[in-house]
């Protein structure tokens, strides 16, 4: 008898990637015709079972949550983990956590893992690879079996489930009116590339908000920086370069790991530069001054996601008229501007 094998296992064979694998064993034409054979004939010599995912969670009642998130070094995605426990927990779930790490490899691997009759849903937050390559075929494969998926903060529309995200356009669009209030005319965008829902959301609150108020934007003092991973020696070039008197950061350690690089000029904070960040977390409560921040409300997205999974799970013939729950933001303003 042949072992089972994964996706990973004939992807590590064939020396292709998973996405690739996945993408053959879907016959889809973006794959050539000699790889798709490959794949298919290895697939067929080891038995392995394209759709096992869905198989075994449509054969099986767990009372398991599946959550796959980007990373937990985050404060945000601790709170919305949070969040998800406290309403599982109360309905009889058990939270079931797997990292990506940003990986798109990690997160179809977790899946994979989870879905060994582990669990009876997904939860899951996007990896920023996966936003990048704009492959869902393992979603997919997860959605069109009936499977409940919900997808939090970092989502896609090419696949059909229920959403919960929070008006990221809006925050930005707040925060960078509250600059151009306190009279900042130069005010800095510290972003990722927009291939991240968020990252594109925020940016688009940001350059609302200057159009708005007939302000240039000036395309320089905007840095987008390839992930959600800290960039040192970017985000000291970008200060070493740019003459700024305010600054909206994608999350809070951007703005933190800013504010020091500043203070290390002699730059006094707010006085001279202001600073705004999305998350309120303990590094924005207790940074050096403290930190005007967009509250996301993890918490509050993690129950609702935790309701609507389970809402699925529980209601198995109540497929399709899926939902995107969209909460609003709140500026918590704080000594990094003037009040």
């Amino acid at each position: 008898m042949k072992a089972k094998i994964t996706l990973k296992d004939i992807a590590r064979e064939l020396e292709v990637s998973i996405s690739t694998v996945s993408k053959a064993l879907k016959n889809s034409e973006e794959i050539s015709r000699d790889t798709k054979e490959k794949v298919q004939a290895f697939a067929k010599l080891y038995n392995y079972k394209p759709n096992n995912i869905a198989i075994s969670l449509k054969n099986k009642r767990t009372k398991n949550i599946g959550v796959v998130i980007p990373a937990i070094v985050h404060h945000f995605f601790t709170t919305v983990i949070r969040g998800i426990e406290k309403h599982a927990n109360a309905k009889g779930y058990n939270v079931i956590v797997c990292l990506s790490e940003e990986s798109f490899d990690r997160e179809v691997i977790n899946m994979e893992m989870l879905a060994n009759g582990s669990i009876d849903g997904f939860i899951m937050s996007l990896s920023s690879e996966t936003q990048r390559k704009g492959d869902y075929n393992h979603l997919k494969e997860v959605t069109e079996q009936g499977i409940p998926l919900v997808l939090v903060d970092r989502v896609t529309n090419e696949v059909d489930c229920d959403k919960v995200i929070i008006d990221d356009e809006l925050g930005a669009y707040m925060a960078t009116k509250k600059l151009i209030g306190q009279g900042r005319k130069k005010i800095a965008l510290i972003t990722t590339d927009d291939y991240l829902s968020v990252s594109k959301a925020r940016t688009g609150g940001y350059r609302k908000a200057l159009l708005e108020s007939n302000m240039e934007i000036d395309e320089k003092r905007i840095l987008k920086l390839s992930s959600m991973e800290m960039d040192e020696k970017s985000i000291e070039d970008f200060f070493n370069k740019n003459s700024v008197d305010a600054v909206l950061c994608v999350n809070e350690i951007f703005t933190v790991y800013s504010m020091r690089l500043i203070q290390k000029k002699g730059i006094r904070i707010p006085d001279d530069i202001s600073f705004i960040g999305f998350t309120d977390g303990l590094l924005s409560k207790y940074a050096n001054p403290s930190l005007t921040v967009v509250a996301q409300h993890g918490e509050k997205m993690g129950e609702i996601a935790a309701q609507m999974l389970i809402d699925r799970v529980e209601n198995e013939n109540d497929e399709g008229n899926y939902q995107t729950k969209i909460l609003e933001p709140t500026l918590v303003v704080r000594d990094s501007t003037i009040n």
